[in-house]
Order: C-alpha cells, then sequence, then structure tokens
C-alpha cells in the first residue's frame, strides 16, 4: 500500500511507541494490583500466612486481567472500522471496565483511604456519643427545675408553722398544737424531697464528668497518628464504658422520684385530731387543717404535672460502636473521598485515553492512505512477464491497445488471386498472465 508522508509518519511513530505502551500498561497493571493487595489484606480473616498468600494471589490475578483485557483492546479497537463492530467492541469495553472496578478499583480506594474513612467512621461515632451524653445529662437534672417550687412549698408550711406557734396567725390561740405540728410535718416532707433532688445534682455531676474524660480519649484516639487498627481497637472499648455513663446518668433522674414523693403528700395525708379544749379552739384546728390538705392535694397535682412533662421526655437511645473494615468504610463515606475514589480508578481506566488515541491515529492512517487496486492483485512475477510480452509485442509489430498487427500501407492485389483470411488468434499481454495464473479463458 503507497502511504502519503503523512500517514507514513503516523505510522512509524505508532510503531515507534508500541514499546511505550506495552510498558506503561505492564506498569498500571502493576500498580493496581499492589494497592489492590493492600486493599483485600485488610479483608481476609486467618493466620498471617494465609492472608499474605491469599492477597498475593488475587493481586496478581487483577494484575494480568487487567494487562491482558487492556493489551486485547489496544490491538483490535484500532482495526475494526465497521461501524457496528466498533460499537460491540466499546460495550464490551465498557463491560470489561466495569468489572475491573468491581474487582480492583474499589479495593484501590479503601488502599488510599482505608485508614482516613475509618477514622471518619469514628470521628461520626463519637459526634453521636456527645450528642447522646448531652441529652442524657440535659434529662437528669431536668428533674433540679423542681427544686424551686419544692423548697418554697417546704418554706411555705415551716413559716405557717412558726407563725401559728408564736402568734396564732391560722387558729387564732398561740401555742404548739395540732395545726402546728401538722405543718411543721408537710414541710419536713417538702425539705427531705428537696434533698433528694440536691443530692441527685452532685451524682449527675460526676457522671457527666467521666462521660467527658472518655469523649475525651475517643477524640485523641481519632486524631492521634499511627495504626488504624489498635486506635479502633481502643476506641471501641471507650465506646462500651460511654455507653454505661450515659445508661447511668438516665437512671440517676429523679423525676420519677418527686412524682412518687408528690403523690404520697396527697394519698398518705394524715389530718391529727384536734387537740383544742378552751372554746371553740377545736373547731378552727379542723378548718385549717382542712386549708391545709387542700393546700398540699394543690402542690400535689403541680408537682406530678411538672414531673410528668420531664417522665415524657424521650429517652436516649442505646447507641453500639460497630468497627469498619477500610473497604467497606470507604464505601459508606465515598462521598467524602471522591479524590480517592477518582485516582484509584483512574489507575484503572487510564488505558481508555491510549486505545482511543490509537484507534483515531489508525482512522487518519486509512484516511491519508492512497492504494493502487490494479496493482493489489498482481504479483512481481507477473509484472515481469506482462512487460516482457510488451516489449514481444512491440518487436512483432502488433499494437498493444488492440492486440492488432499494426496498420500498413495497401498493396495492390492481383484480381484472380484470392487471399484466404485466418482467424485472429492473437494473445493479449493480460490474457497471457491471466492463463499462466490459471484464472483466464483457455484456448478453444
Amino acid at each position: 500500500m503507497q502511504l502519503k508522508p503523512n500517514a507514513y509518519r503516523l505510522s512509524e511513530t505508532v510503531r515507534g511507541v508500541e514499546t511505550m505502551s506495552r510498558f506503561a500498561l505492564a506498569v498500571l497493571a502493576l500498580a493496581s494490583g499492589v494497592y489492590t493487595y493492600l486493599g483485600v489484606r485488610g479483608l481476609l480473616d486467618g493466620s498471617a500466612t494465609f492472608v499474605f498468600f491469599a492477597a498475593i494471589i488475587y493481586s496478581a490475578a487483577v494484575s494480568v486481567a487487567i494487562y491482558a483485557f487492556w493489551t486485547f483492546m489496544m490491538r483490535f479497537v484500532p482495526l475494526v472500522t465497521g461501524g457496528v463492530q466498533r460499537v460491540a467492541l466499546f460495550i464490551t469495553m465498557a463491560i470489561g471496565c466495569l468489572m475491573i472496578m468491581a474487582m480492583s478499583s474499589w479495593l484501590n480506594a479503601a488502599a488510599l483511604a482505608g485508614s482516613a474513612a475509618t477514622e471518619q467512621h469514628m470521628a461520626v461515632t463519637l459526634q453521636g456519643y456527645a450528642e447522646d451524653l448531652d441529652r442524657a445529662h440535659a434529662n437528669a437534672l431536668a428533674a433540679q427545675s423542681l427544686l424551686p417550687d419544692v423548697q418554697r412549698a417546704a418554706e411555705r408550711f415551716s413559716g405557717l408553722a412558726a407563725d401559728e406557734r408564736e402568734s396564732g396567725a391560722l387558729t387564732g390561740t398561740t401555742g404548739s398544737g395540732s395545726v402546728v405540728q401538722l405543718l411543721q410535718q408537710m414541710g419536713t416532707q417538702m425539705n427531705q424531697l428537696a434533698t433528694t433532688i440536691t443530692s441527685s445534682r452532685d451524682e449527675v455531676a460526676l457522671q457527666f464528668e467521666q462521660g467527658s474524660a472518655r469523649l475525651a480519649t475517643m477524640r485523641e484516639l481519632v486524631s492521634t497518628p499511627g495504626a488504624i487498627e489498635p486506635r479502633t481497637d481502643a476506641f471501641q472499648a471507650e465506646a462500651v464504658q460511654l455507653t454505661a455513663v450515659i445508661a447511668a446518668l438516665q437512671q440517676t433522674g429523679v423525676a420519677s422520684s418527686v412524682r412518687r414523693a408528690a403523690e404520697d403528700l396527697s394519698a398518705g395525708f394524715i389530718a391529727p385530731v384536734a387537740d383544742g379544749t378552751v372554746g371553740d379552739l377545736a373547731t378552727r384546728q379542723n378548718q385549717v387543717i382542712e386549708t391545709v390538705r387542700a393546700s398540699v392535694a394543690a402542690q400535689s397535682a403541680a408537682l406530678s404535672t411538672a414531673a410528668d412533662e420531664i417522665l415524657a421526655t424521650e429517652e436516649v437511645p442505646q447507641r453500639r460502636y460497630v468497627p469498619l473494615s477500610s473497604a467497606e468504610a470507604v464505601l459508606r463515606y465515598w462521598q467524602d473521598f471522591i479524590p480517592s475514589w477518582a485516582g484509584a480508578i483512574s489507575i484503572d481506566l487510564l488505558p481508555v485515553v491510549l486505545v482511543l488515541v490509537l484507534m483515531i491515529v489508525n482512522d487518519a492512517m486509512r484516511k491519508d492512505s492512497q492504494s493502487l487496486e490494479e496493482a493489489e492483485n498482481i504479483t512481481a512475477a507477473e509484472m515481469l512477464r506482462a512487460m516482457s510480452i510488451y516489449r514481444q509485442m512491440e518487436t512483432a509489430g502488433i499494437d498493444v491497445a488492440t492486440g492488432r498487427p499494426k496498420e500498413e500501407p495497401e498493396e495492390p492485389v492481383p484480381p484472380a488471386e484470392v487471399v484466404a483470411i485466418e482467424p485472429d488468434t492473437t494473445v493479449t499481454p493480460i490474457e497471457t498472465a491471466q492463463r499462466k495464473r490459471g484464472d483466464g479463458p483457455r484456448p478453444a
């Protein structure tokens, strides 16, 4: 085939970069195999020897598969010119790319960003634990909002008892009688309830401090450089301890105790017997006792309602830390590691660019080439024989274009003489070549 100068240069360049293309393809396949080994090693369980050989075998299979596949594509795609066949090859190449991504690319991404993805999982879990601790602490402290009401009620009952004892403010008679005893009893119960709420505050503060210390340790494990496996194990141990602290915080809340105590104030109210013996003092004492009963019932209802609102608050669900392998972490948090995914996929699919370049160059060479169709069907030997016949015909005076003898000046022929004309048996050079090749007409 005769080539134009540009097509010739393209052809020479393609042959010149063929070795480089093979070398680049081998390096890319080897790099993909290495990162595949690093990624698959974290997924296998068993002895160190088993994990090593299993990972080596898998990574070697991946490297060979990638090299063989792209070698086929680089050889065949540029040579196929038919539209249907080329589309079929493109579909085959797309299927092969998907298979390569499924068996290698995600493991490459796990090797490139596995540790960072695991740290991301630990950081997300840590944030969830911090929120749970804050919610549990807030729920435990919610009962502290009842303390002012309880303290005011205790002070009111104690003050009324003091006023009744000193000045007879309720019954009109001074001294320590049944009314004073009842008021002091109610004040004592309220003070006990206030003490219970106050004592729980210190316990809540202590548990929250312990939980904060656990969170600080977990933050150090997330941000400290080093191997990820030991840090993951330590993080899981701290997560278990923190879960216990959060559960204890939820049990420390005294809202349920306040509610029970408030119900006891009303249900367990025992009115003393009026002990007044002077005039209508007993009647006045009974009236004051009924008033105190109504006040205690109202106070009990208010405390019960407030405690019910606190108890209606949704409890913090128990959170459990689930460790992930590097590959699982990369798949779960893929959006945070798009550059790593791009690099991992590019290692496997970069030969696509080489295939397309070779296809375009070969198309350009086919367009620039000039073919001589007549010369493509004749051999050199046939050409030499045709030239020899041509020279013989020239010597014999035969017209090469018509295969007939060249015309000569006519001479007068005697009338009586009859010239017999024989059939034209002249053989053209083309017929001679065809007869020698065996594909032309045979003489009769």
